[in-house]
């Protein structure tokens, strides 16, 4: 059975993600619902080594980095290829412009279910590095926004279905549901 197919009797689908209240995802004071943006104080992969999460995404994505001296962390130059355009970015000259997507959005999380987790569980789905997270171009991401792959697709038509199983496979790690058409945007994807 194809990798996706057995994801996906893995995940729930729903008609639609129901709306919960609570999300907010800015870190006024006492709604800080997936913890501080880019902590390095998690569990998981990258947590507690002195680089915060965005910096542990840019490093394992990018390639050929130059660190800025006397850091582990900060880069100085590096090149990305986006994987959502195919598009090439170097730090020094689009560094402002790369962006860290949360594959599976955090809002669409929330109303999916992480309302209800522990604040710990959805610091540690928020700093994912292994699955959940992509370095990308910020126009690419802000024209994602909170969408799931029935509103949203990567522009760049070869990179549809590893986004598609991309984002199944988060949803099959951290039991999130896809709705109807996210499960028929993805087969098409693929």
């Amino acid at each position: 059975m194809p990798v996706l197919e057995r994801l996906l009797r893995e995940v729930e689908v729903v008609d639609e993600i129901d709306w919960q209240p609570g999300y907010d995802r800015a870190c006024d004071p006492g709604a800080c619902v997936f913890g501080p943006a880019w902590t390095d104080d998690h569990d998981g992969v990258g947590g507690h080594n002195g680089c915060d999460t965005r910096q542990d995404v840019l490093l394992r994505q990018m390639r050929d980095i130059e660190l800025r001296w006397g850091s582990e962390c900060r880069i100085y130059e590096a090149r990305l290829t986006d994987p959502y355009t195919g598009e090439e970015l170097t730090w020094r000259d689009d560094g402002y412009w790369i962006a860290v997507d949360h594959v599976y959005p955090l809002a669409r999380a929330w109303h999916g279910g992480a309302w209800a987790w522990s604040q710990r569980r959805r610091v540690a789905f928020a700093n994912d590095v292994r699955r959940e997270l992509l370095a990308v171009s910020a126009a690419v991401n802000d024209a994602k926004g909170a969408a799931g792959p029935a509103e949203w697709l990567p522009p760049r038509r070869a990179s549809r279905c590893a986004y598609g199983r991309r984002y199944v496979a988060v949803a099959a790690q951290w039991d999130l549901p896809l709705t109807d058409e996210d499960v028929a945007a993805v087969r098409r994807a693929c």
